[in-house]
């Protein structure tokens, strides 16, 4: 079995998926090359070094297509490998096995890319203090994997969707008519985590004083990270988020902020080369 993902319901994503690549007529070329009784022995293994994600659900896909075939995991999501490393072992129908093999490899090149590009911003950070968190940008309907992947990298999961906590955006604070209108009318809604977003330090004690409970930090400088940092005096969490990226990240960590937010960790991450050969039996 598959582990769980809380929110991500592995057995429709694997049908979903699959549906989309069998389509109407299904694997065509397997059905036609590949006896129906033959038998594919093959072994995962990555190109790259690597952070593992997505490995359970690469194996669900197999799975799916043959349930009796034979898996042997070599590695766990959340592992650093090096490159070569064998990362699962399957024995299965040849059909089942060549059907699933792109769907399931996607889904772990994808995630493991993240998790991989995650970690060395953690590692970019370390002893600083400072938490890396990231973001909604996802590609849309992959979120819950996605950053599933990014936790897998060591980065801390924030804002699931607009639903957990307000945030009070530079085009939220021009339609209310200011800071503090902005986040009253959020404290006034009930609202417990309100995160408003400031890009001047003038912007703080007007936000803090309506009641924001978190400050996202966006696009300062240094510098004004600094100051902001010592003006907020621990009242609440600090995030630091734009131009981050890992020639930045460990400058702007070292400011004291609570918290760096990245995008680029979901949206800009490469796949990882990770493949599946034909192994002897």
């Amino acid at each position: 079995m598959s582990m769980e993902i809380a929110g991500f319901d592995t057995e429709a994503f694997v049908r979903a998926t699959l549906a989309e690549d069998l389509g109407d007529a299904g694997d065509i070329t397997s059905a036609a090359v590949i006896p129906a009784d033959a038998r594919f022995h093959g072994v995962m293994d990555s190109r790259d070094a690597i952070v593992v994600a997505g490995l359970d659900i690469a194996a669900a896909f197999f799975r799916t297509l043959d349930a009796g075939v034979e898996i042997e995991m070599l590695a766990k999501d959340g592992d650093q490998v090096s490159a070569g490393t064998d990362l699962m072992r399957l024995s299965g129908l040849a059909r089942g096995m060549l059907t699933a093999e792109r769907s399931a490899l996607n889904t772990v090149q994808h995630l493991s890319g993240i998790a991989t590009l995650t970690r060395l911003y953690v590692d970019a950070i370390a002893d600083t203090g400072t938490i890396l968190l990231d973001t909604r940008k996802t590609i849309p309907g992959l979120r819950v994997l996605e950053k599933y992947a990014t936790r897998m990298g060591g980065a801390q999961n924030h804002r699931m969707g607009l639903w957990d906590a307000a945030m009070i955006k530079d085009n939220h604070v021009a339609v209310a008519g200011g800071v503090s209108e902005a986040v009253r009318r959020a404290k006034d809604a009930g609202i417990a985590s309100i995160i408003l977003e400031v890009d001047r330090v003038d912007q703080i004690e007007p936000g803090l004083a309506a009641g924001a409970t978190h400050l996202l930090l966006d696009n300062m400088s240094v510098s004004e990270l600094r100051a902001a940092v010592s003006l907020v005096a621990g009242r609440v969490p600090t995030e630091a988020s734009g131009g981050v990226n890992l020639d930045t990240i460990r400058g702007i960590a070292e400011t004291g902020v609570t918290y760096v937010s990245v995008g680029r960790i979901t949206q800009s991450a490469p796949a990882a080369d990770i493949g599946l050969d034909l192994a002897s039996a």
